[in-house]
């Protein structure tokens, strides 16, 4: 018995273990949970899909307008003249009332359809469609910036995993220290105060772990927000970094010429001010006449199987003469507001160009950040090597040795920040570009 149970604990071992390891995240998957389920984003669709629908709501008027009416009504029939609307003779006739009712029944059909009305209508619908194609171009602007929050906080989470590791490499060497000058101490060929000074340092970095522990857990807290879930932060970020950006070394002028064809902000504001520019042509319409031509047909009668049957048909012209100027203000304000827009636009264009050159920049001065980080990694590595000889063979000190292995740590952790940093700068260039 004892036998099977060692072997069902040995068997069950490995397996309890795999279920204790975190999933590990991807940097794809973290992008595809942020476009699922970002408030952000899917508040974008939803303006998106009502501004499509707000086409069809103003493109009804121009199609034909048809209803239907039944009623039917239970009344007296006592007759009441009203003064000058029969002679007198006719008026002052019998004044009896009754309290007998009758049925009426009566039941239509009626057509109408707008004829002309000087491009009102029309120009609204054609507003609507341009400021339909200018929300989904605000949702490409929405999911471009939610793409770059993810990216963002996605990378911060891999360099705090990073700045553990470098925190359990530098605790791992101070236990190593410890031990060593422990020896050194008790065969009396160190003073004691070496050893205060290495518990000290080993002591700074517990600290310096279990802050970096903590900073690993608020910004896996942070990107679940940036993707839009609500769940706990037991999952592992991948090792994973951003490629090199294609064209990330090209000039200015190439980069900015991309950037103006492809940032949805500015083909936003273009559809915005061509929406403006319909809803002035529709404002204008109103100075023209409108034109309706209307039909209908009845059924009528105190009897459901006796009803009588009328047809008509019009024509309605109206134009408002005069309302107080009301029209040419509005002109006004629309005119005002496109010369509104249209400054956006510029105003747009002079900030892509200054937020492409910015990545660009940023993309160039990490890169040269990334390879001097590295470098001053091997030399503090090398550094550390040789003050743990020098300190092993009684040439060094203890402080001395602290300072090497506190270089060390600065190094890596600036190496750290300069490879997450040069992740960062790219995820910035690809938004600038407008690139997904």
């Amino acid at each position: 018995m004892r036998k099977a149970v060692v072997i069902l604990l040995a068997l069950a071992g490995p397996v309890l273990s795999q279920e204790r390891q975190p999933r590990t995240l991807s940097l794809e998957e973290a992008l595809g949970t942020a476009r699922t389920n970002q408030p952000q984003l899917r508040q974008a669709r939803a303006a998106t899909e009502a501004a499509r629908a707000r086409v069809d709501q103003t493109r009804a008027p121009l199609l034909p307008q048809v209803s239907s009416t039944a009623s039917f009504q239970r009344t007296t029939s006592n007759f009441v003249a009203r003064p000058g609307t029969l002679p007198s003779s006719l008026s002052q006739g019998s004044r009896s009332a009754s309290f007998d009712t009758f049925g009426f029944y009566n039941a239509g059909l009626s057509a109408s359809q707008l004829v002309y009305d000087f491009g009102q209508t029309t120009g609204r619908w054609r507003a609507a469609e341009a400021g339909a194609e200018a929300q989904a171009d605000t949702e490409r602007a929405t999911r471009l910036q939610i793409d770059l929050d993810a990216r963002t906080a996605y990378f911060d989470a891999r360099a705090a995993k990073a700045l553990v590791m470098v925190a359990q490499e530098t605790l791992a060497n101070q236990n190593r220290h410890l031990t060593q000058v422990q020896g050194f101490v008790e065969v009396g060929r160190r003073p004691e105060i070496d050893l205060a000074q290495v518990r000290t340092d080993l002591a700074n970095a517990r600290v310096l772990l279990i802050n970096s522990e903590n900073a690993y857990d608020t910004t896996r807290a942070r990107l679940n927000q940036v993707m839009g879930i609500e769940a706990p932060t037991d999952y592992d970020i991948a090792d994973e970094t951003l490629p090199v950006v294609s064209g990330e070394d090209q000039p200015l002028d190439e980069l900015l010429d991309e950037a103006l064809r492809a940032r949805p902000e500015l083909a936003a504001l273009s559809s915005q001010v061509r929406a403006q520019e319909q809803t002035l042509r529709s404002i204008k319409g109103a100075y023209g006449p409108s034109v309706n031509l209307s039909t209908g047909l009845s059924e009528a009668g105190s009897e459901i199987d006796d009803l009588v049957w009328n047809w008509n048909a019009g024509l309605l012209l109206s134009w408002p003469v005069f309302q107080g100027g009301q029209t040419r203000a509005q002109v006004r304000v629309a005119r005002a507001e496109l010369a509104g827009l249209e400054a956006q636009v510029d105003a747009l264009r002079q900030g892509v160009r200054l937020e492409v050159d910015q990545a660009r920049l940023a993309v160039r001065a990490a890169v040269a950040a990334l390879g001097a980080a590295d470098d001053a990694v091997l030399n503090a590595r090398e550094g550390l090597r040789l003050a743990e000889g020098r300190y092993e063979t009684g040439v060094g000190n203890m402080i001395e040795l602290g300072d090497a292995q506190l270089a060390l740590t600065n190094a890596e952790a600036q190496s750290v920040q300069a490879e997450y940093s040069l992740a960062s700068a790219r995820a910035r260039l690809l938004k600038a570009l407008g690139r997904p």
